[in-house]
């Protein structure tokens, strides 16, 4: 995946799709009680073994991909071998190595890797193998960096990319076979100008089977090696699964692992379009493109790996999706993609585990997706209890999704809470006592006053953070579109998303078919500067006069605020 460039995932015609698909039925109560016998048994072959044998995945991201000059070009420190034993303790059983070569080729004909830093790529490769570690390595970046000109470029790019494989086949030929080489990493021609879809299937297919046929031939090991072949874009649409599937049928060799990459439903994924929640419709999107996928390649005997997943807000930061809503989704695709037998690859460019404090920068979310390798973990329709300062606290329900487990109990802290006088469990509802919710909120204390933790017959804990708020403030500011911050007394609040219409009521701002904003990429909360930013990629695309703002709170208040704009001038005023 990309990191230093913000990229559109979508062509025009997915982008259409997605905004018709907004309004779709919701997956049906029924079909969701149908997941468990979803998946229908698939031919285990000897990849499909070795495939299973890799789950879970991760992947050392913004390191040796770094476009720039060498793996620390995007921040990250320089790997160590105590990362990769690190990972390793975490009970990871695969490591991607994603790895962009373009910087390190010499000039044409013979485009001859540098020495020291194919040396060091083996050096990284090897200490995984030590640690018994499955491995991928790649050509990354160098997708869109130069192979997207291959239409343009066929020859010069066709040429490169061959004498690139040829040297890697020949570097590795006598690795284990733990070691897979992967074609290219989300392969895509539209950036080089290609706008024909044929035209950048049979680009794909030249690729891939030439990849094949240089490994295959060069001796070693690679005889064998398990080969890994992406769809265009690493995409899950049926086209996209249809060509790679003729390129697999036509090399006829069972060594072979298709790649999809999977970052959710998109306006989930970014926190657009009010689609704040994992409701019905992110689930089906996560049912859907695995279901797609297994009949593709996994139901006729062509195992799959989901070689990057996450969620694109985390580009941005990982605050982008609420905590609760994001637990549920790593929880659901870890479920789906085991009943589905595809092994998962988690994306972290340095965001997730720590590169030289080697720990977890949210270890509730790593407790849920760890859960996932085995079982299922309980979640339940929210993790934020809000209570109103100042006002009587009343009992507050909550429903439990068990997921196959069973309610064990509910602490404080590490206090045990009395069920019946604390806390009652009825029909998969917990209502919280409204003398416990007193008890638990000190009286002039806005914001998380304590949190609850509901443990389960299997799988991680679930959190409840008890907040106490109050109405939150928006004060008048002048500023300019590039560095406008509005003043906010959050109260405790959190802030959801926000809305963006002109006066006529039309959508403002970037992606105006909807009038809830992308959020961090348009607009972010800084709760400890007191101020909601107004990014200039909002003021880049709206228009001078009169703009109207809601600001969607979690505790259910929404704000409304007016924006004059007028050139680079920006006046806010509260509604």
């Amino acid at each position: 995946m990309m990191r230093k460039k913000r990229k559109s995932i979508l062509s025009f015609t997915v982008a259409a799709a997605l905004v018709l698909s907004l309004f779709s039925a919701a997956m049906t109560s029924a079909a969701a009680d149908n997941l468990e016998s979803a998946s229908k048994e698939a031919p285990v072959s000897e990849m499909q073994t070795y495939v299973n044998a890799m789950q879970p995945g991760w992947n050392l991201g913004n390191s040796l991909d770094a476009v720039g000059d060498d793996e620390t070009a995007w921040g990250n420190p320089r790997i160590t071998k105590e990362l990769i034993q690190s990972i390793a303790d975490q009970g990871y059983k695969s490591i991607r190595i994603p790895v962009t070569w373009e910087a390190h080729i010499g000039d044409k004909p013979e485009y001859t890797i540098n020495t020291a830093y194919i040396n060091r790529v083996q050096e990284v490769v090897g200490w995984a193998l030590d640690e018994d570690l499955y491995v991928m390595i790649n050509l990354h970046h160098d997708s869109w960096r130069w192979i997207s000109t291959m239409e343009k470029d066929y020859d010069h790019v066709l040429a490169r990319y061959n004498a690139i494989w040829t040297q890697i086949a020949s570097k590795f030929k006598d690795a284990p076979d733990k070691l897979m080489f992967e074609s290219v990493n989300e392969p895509r021609f539209t950036e080089g100008g290609t706008t024909n879809v044929a035209t950048g299937y049979r680009m794909l297919d030249t690729l891939n089977t030439s990849f094949h046929h240089i490994v295959r031939s060069s001796g070693g090991n690679n005889d064998t090696r398990p080969l890994v072949l992406p769809t265009m874009h690493t995409s899950s649409a049926q086209p996209d699964l249809d060509a790679l599937n003729q390129t697999i049928q036509k090399l006829d060799d069972p060594n072979l692992i298709a790649t999809v990459h999977y970052y959710g439903f998109w306006p989930f994924s970014v926190n657009i379009a009010g689609f704040t929640k994992f409701n019905a419709e992110v689930q089906k999107d996560v049912t859907d493109t695995f279901d797609r996928v297994y009949d593709a390649f996994t139901a006729k005997g062509t195992p799959v790996i989901i070689g990057e997943y996450g969620l694109l807000g985390f580009d941005q930061h990982t605050g982008v999706i609420e905590q609760g809503e994001k637990l549920k989704f790593f929880e659901f695709v870890g479920y789906y993609s085991r009943q589905k037998q595809m092994t998962t690859m988690l994306w972290d460019n340095g965001q997730h585990f720590g590169r030289t404090s080697f720990t977890w920068s949210d270890q509730q979310l790593f407790d849920m997706i760890r859960a996932s390798w085995s079982g299922r973990s309980s979640t339940a329709e929210t993790d934020q209890i809000y209570l109103k300062q100042h006002e009587p606290v009343q009992d507050v329900k909550i429903a439990l999704h068990h997921n196959g487990n069973r309610f064990y109990s509910l602490k404080s802290g590490t206090t045990p809470l009395v069920r019946g006088k604390d806390y009652t469990i009825r029909k998969g509802v917990l209502t919280l006592k409204s003398g416990l919710l007193s008890r638990l909120t000190v009286q002039n204390k806005l914001g998380i006053n304590a949190t609850l933790t509901a443990g389960f017959s299997g799988g991680a804990d679930w959190k409840l953070n008890i907040i106490q708020y109050n109405t939150p403030v928006l004060n008048d500011t002048k500023g300019t579109t590039s560095a406008f911050a509005i003043p906010a007394k959050f109260g405790g609040d959190q802030l959801a998303t926000m809305e963006a219409t002109y006066e006529d009521g039309e959508n403002a701002g970037p992606q105006n078919w909807t009038s809830f904003k992308e959020f961090a990429y348009t607009f972010s909360p800084d709760y400890e500067r007191n101020v909601i930013e107004l990014k200039p990629n909002f003021f880049n695309e709206t228009k001078d006069g009169e703009i109207h703002l809601k600001f969607h709170f979690w505790s259910g208040d929404v704000i409304e605020y007016t924006l004059t704009k007028n050139g680079p001038q920006v006046t806010g005023s509260s509604s």
